[in-house]
């Protein structure tokens, strides 16, 4: 698979960079259970994607991202381009005002309510937003929607307290963490490693009983476990796993 930074390399490096930091930073936030800071993300996420689509719509990609004065008529404008693929006339055009309202108008004073609302609407900005990052990946790079979402996945590198990470090196920083939390940890700060990476950061001294606990965690939907590459990488359960780990160690804010 290649790395999402070639798969959007189309892209001038000042709208492809920030968008996938903008991307980074509402998974993290969303993570650590940081609300408010993963909708503002979304905001400017918007203003990237819609930069980006506005490009494609004229030929020619702005060096930076741009904020129009007025968001919602400026998508509305977008609808316009019958010759761009439908998506990136017409979907995202409509996605994104929807996510701008999260960040403008559901922020933090939800007064006279009887359920604080942000969890709900960070959970519908990372969802927006990585639909509409797969999306932007499949038609840019004319790849299938499977390798658009992978790439996607990979993009994520969580900033977890406890790991470590040196050149070519990821250490978990509490050695009394049982080895399953340890792997836990370690693929949720790269998403994805080979068994001998692992095995090298735990320094576990029984090769064949960490592909054991590979072979548990991957009998349980925690990670996807290739035994005859060696490849392992963090599913959905694993990142929910991941998430309820860092919060029991007190690690999120």
């Amino acid at each position: 698979m290649l790395p999402p930074t070639t798969l959007l390399s189309t892209l001038p490096a000042g709208l492809r960079d920030p968008l996938i930091q903008e991307y980074n930073s509402i998974v993290q936030n969303f993570m650590e259970h940081r609300w408010s800071p993963a909708e503002l993300s979304g905001g400017k996420f918007c203003e990237i994607v819609y930069t980006i689509l506005d490009g494609y719509t004229t030929g020619t990609f702005a060096a930076t991202p741009t904020k129009p004065r007025d968001f919602v008529g400026a998508c509305r404008a977008l609808e316009s381009n019958a010759s761009a693929p439908r998506s990136f006339q017409i979907l995202i055009p409509r996605l994104l005002p929807a996510l701008y309202e999260i960040r403008n108008n559901r922020g933090s004073g939800h007064a006279g309510g009887d359920v604080d609302p942000n969890p709900m609407d960070a959970s519908a900005v990372l969802s927006m937003a990585s639909w509409v990052m797969a999306e932007l990946i499949r038609v840019v790079h004319q790849t299938s929607v499977a390798e658009a979402q992978l790439a996607v996945d990979s993009l994520v590198e969580r900033r977890i307290p406890l790991v470590w990470s040196g050149a070519d090196v990821r250490r978990v920083l509490r050695p009394d963490i049982k080895l399953k939390d340890q792997v836990i940890l370690l693929i949720g700060a790269t998403y994805t490693a080979n068994v001998g990476q692992l095995i090298q950061w735990t320094e576990y001294g029984n090769s064949s009983r960490f592909r054991k606990v590979l072979r548990e965690m991957h009998s349980l939907r925690l990670l996807e476990y290739n035994q005859a590459t060696g490849d392992v990488m963090l599913l959905p359960p694993g990142a929910d796993y991941l998430t309820d780990l860092i919060r029991r160690l007190e690690l999120a804010p």
